[in-house]
């Protein structure tokens, strides 16, 4: 669904960058495993480095206090924008102006919510290709 390899994803998981649940040896990706691992798909399609990336997860992840797919399911979209060095996470267009006129360098902006929401259209498609569908909040296959 991310398009990454599951040997990219072991190697995340024993670095301690996206950390699944396990059932056996088999490692379990919930939905913010996902989104987690969605917004590093997309920050590294973006040119950064595996290091910068792990200082902006950690940075969402003491921001929102709660899983980033809880937080970029809300009304507002979250924009995330870094000059490399800094990083800035903007809720409003008044704040995102404000930040990209009072720097010096190039900025890079990503939507948090459209890599979210891209991720759960990918979900629904994979679940009705499979014969899958959703119920409250567990999926089973159909019968």
């Amino acid at each position: 669904m991310t398009g990454i390899t599951a040997r990219q994803l072991q190697w995340w998981d024993e670095r301690a960058i996206v950390v699944p649940a396990r059932e056996g040896h088999r490692r379990v990706y919930s939905l913010n495993d996902l989104t987690e691992v969605a917004v590093i798909c997309e920050l590294r399609r973006r040119g950064f480095p595996l290091q910068r990336v792990r200082k902006v997860i950690r940075f969402l992840q003491r921001e929102f206090g709660k899983s980033l797919a809880e937080t970029v399911s809300g009304v507002s979209d979250y924009h995330l924008l870094t000059d490399g060095n800094t990083i800035y996470l903007e809720a409003s267009a008044k704040q995102m102006l404000d930040v990209l006129k009072n720097t010096r360098q190039p900025i890079l902006a990503i939507c948090l919510n459209d890599t979210v929401r891209q991720l759960r259209a990918d979900i629904r498609q994979f679940k009705k290709r499979n014969g899958l569908f959703i119920t409250g909040r567990s999926s089973r296959a159909a019968s």
